[in-house]
């Protein structure tokens, strides 16, 4: 797909600067009097190149607005030439030059159409596209925005989600989030500026994805000064969630009528199930805060509290689940260790250790020490 576009636009470069050296827009008397070897046909023809340059990189500018931006300026274009039309009539009327009337009419018309493009394109994310039904609804629908976070970003496990198909639709990364990350990755603290520039890193990850929708969103508050309440605006504005792993966030966006993707309640939900009853082998790491306590981790990170395993700390046991509690930050197991198994245990070392030697046999006919004839 990538080399088609490419191709279609170096054919359409070469029939601009063809059509520039056959047509020769430039006349021939400033080409002669600039000495150039191949007078105005060489000059029309870096005209085309330049002209097919320019629409190249208008159509690259475009592909990055969304469908309700492009929609918005067109509406806003074609509203203020309209207007612009109905101004003319009243120019034309007026008693001047008619080299005046054609200038104040041609900059009257530029101007009104540039403002209702612009307006038009800010105000564009306000359309309800649904209302249309048909392919613009389901369409829209399809391509649902995700709004990415600076924790999010800063976090790094939103990339490997996105490579493993898990976000579909179109990721939106804010103008503002951006911002910030530069901020943090321009900070004089070296934490800072590390975990700046890890984000920075994780977005061109994103980017160089050939499967995934990335785009960048001008859209800014400037009445809102945190970037979290920012977001919640954009969020309702779009109707569109947020990807965050901030637990702040989290509360508020829900508060505000605000949808979001929580990559901690993803990760959290992706751990294995432990019922209580469940023998499982854990090392014990340290003690813990109670009375004759070791505590444990999961390879996932998971904490797990184990009891009667103080004297165990250091050692691979076998534990007995209790029970499991889910909290906000997180799954925590709780476990014990059977006094039973661990007398048993160690029953089982002390038998070994106090096994007597066994005897070592000796051949018929010799004696102990002795050497064979």
């Amino acid at each position: 797909m990538q080399s088609d576009i490419i191709l279609i636009r170096t054919v359409f470069t070469l029939i601009l600067v063809i059509a520039g050296v056959l047509i020769q827009p430039i006349p021939e008397w400033v080409g002669k009097n600039m000495g150039l070897p191949g007078g105005s046909r060489l000059l029309s023809a870096v005209l085309g190149a330049l002209l097919a340059a320019g629409i190249i990189f208008f159509e690259l500018r475009i592909r990055q607005a969304s469908l309700k931006t492009l929609i918005g300026a067109a509406i806003g274009s074609i509203m203020g030439i309209f207007g612009a039309s109905l101004m003319g009539f009243l120019i034309t009327a007026q008693a001047w030059d008619t080299p005046v009337k054609s200038f104040m009419t041609l900059s009257l018309t530029l101007f009104m159409a540039y403002c209702g493009l612009l307006v038009g394109a800010a105000k564009g994310d306000y359309l309800d596209l649904s209302a249309l039904g048909g392919i613009l609804s389901d369409r829209t629908t399809k391509l649902g925005y995700k709004i990415l976070d600076t924790s999010v970003i800063i976090d790094g496990r939103v990339a490997d989600i996105a490579e493993a198909g898990f976000m579909g639709g179109t990721i939106l990364i804010p103008q503002f989030v951006l911002r910030e990350l530069q901020q943090i990755a321009d900070s004089s603290d070296s934490a800072k500026r590390n975990r700046g520039r890890r984000g920075l890193d994780i977005l061109q990850r994103i980017q160089k994805n050939q499967g995934l929708d990335v785009q960048i969103n001008e859209t800014d508050f400037p009445q809102v000064k945190e970037v979290d309440l920012k977001l919640i605006e954009l969020g309702k504005q779009l109707n569109a969630p947020i990807v965050t792993n901030d637990f702040n966030l989290n509360k508020v966006a829900h508060l505000r009528g605000v949808e979001v993707l929580n990559i901690n309640e993803l990760a959290n939900a992706l751990k294995p199930v432990v019922l209580p009853g469940e023998i499982m082998k854990v090392f014990v790491l340290k003690e813990g805060k109670e009375y004759n306590q070791g505590v444990a981790y999961l390879d996932d990170g998971t904490m797990v509290v184990v009891d009667n395993a103080r004297r165990m700390i250091g050692k691979n046991v076998d534990m007995t689940v209790t029970s499991v509690l889910q909290t906000t930050a997180g799954k925590m197991i709780f476990g014990r260790v059977e006094e039973t198994r661990q007398e048993n245990h160690r029953n089982d070392q002390r038998d070994y250790r106090d096994r007597p030697s066994r005897p070592t046999p000796v051949v018929p006919g010799q004696e102990a020490g002795a050497e064979l004839e």
